[in-house]
């Protein structure tokens, strides 16, 4: 593809991985990886990712330690995942978490999720999980931050009418960032009847490792779900 890629803020890689966590790398990732890049060829839609046509595709950006991932693809057997991470010690943790899942219906791109964004067709999604992302704190760096009005408008674009996306944040600075640029786009309707919505999770919102920890800092996490209209274009 000729298209300009995003530049990508934050870590590839932690410490040093263990000798099983590299041989996941080596065998397992590259039939799992995304085949944006692959050719000059036009984007096809996401369900053709995988062998089997799957009943859904919902996508996770920033994926983390890939336990909420694993988790939804363990729940939902015919629904297909794609995950976008590029960390590199997280990207290990969820090939191990995926060894228990039965089928091929996960695809990986292990880089900056605003370059896979640019290449997906619209209303190709029916799910997409935002679940904390770096707040990049300092207000220089803002601008890194992966919740944009630009960003907002493409996912919306992305999602099938009635698809559903959600976002989660323990920092209240970046909640306020949030609420403001979903709420600035016209058509994205609020899923929650009360504030109650806003701090406690679903059934099927599974708590990460990020999460935990967060609670055990004091760190309470706001949940966040705004969903396309049915009779949306």
């Amino acid at each position: 593809m000729s298209k300009k890629r995003h530049q990508l803020f934050g870590r590839r890689k932690g410490r040093n991985l263990s000798a099983s966590m590299k041989l996941l790398i080596e065998q397992e990732l590259p039939c799992r990886l995304v085949p944006v890049f692959e050719s000059s060829v036009a984007i096809v839609e996401p369900s053709e990712w995988f062998p089997n046509k799957p009943s859904a595709v919902w996508l996770e950006i920033g994926f983390g330690g890939g336990e909420h991932l694993a988790w939804q693809a363990m729940k939902n057997p015919t629904v297909a995942l794609v995950g976008c991470e590029p960390f590199l010690n997280g990207i290990a943790s969820l090939l191990r978490h995926l060894s228990k899942i039965e089928g091929d219906r996960v695809r990986i791109y292990p880089d900056d999720a605003r370059d896979m964004l640019d290449l997906l067709p619209d209303q190709c999604l029916e799910r997409i999980f935002i679940l904390h992302s770096d707040p990049w704190p300092k207000r220089r760096h803002h601008y890194r931050r992966i919740i944009q009005h630009k960003t907002i408008d493409q996912l919306y674009n992305l999602l099938k009418p009635g698809g559903v996306l959600r976002m989660s944040t323990d920092q209240p600075d970046y909640v306020i960032w949030i609420l403001a640029r979903i709420t600035a786009h016209a058509d994205f309707r609020w899923t929650g009847r009360s504030i109650d919505d806003f701090t406690q999770s679903r059934k099927d919102w599974p708590e990460t490792r990020y999460e935990a920890k967060g609670r055990k800092e004091k760190r309470i996490p706001t949940y966040i779900e705004f969903c396309k209209p049915v009779e949306a274009n």
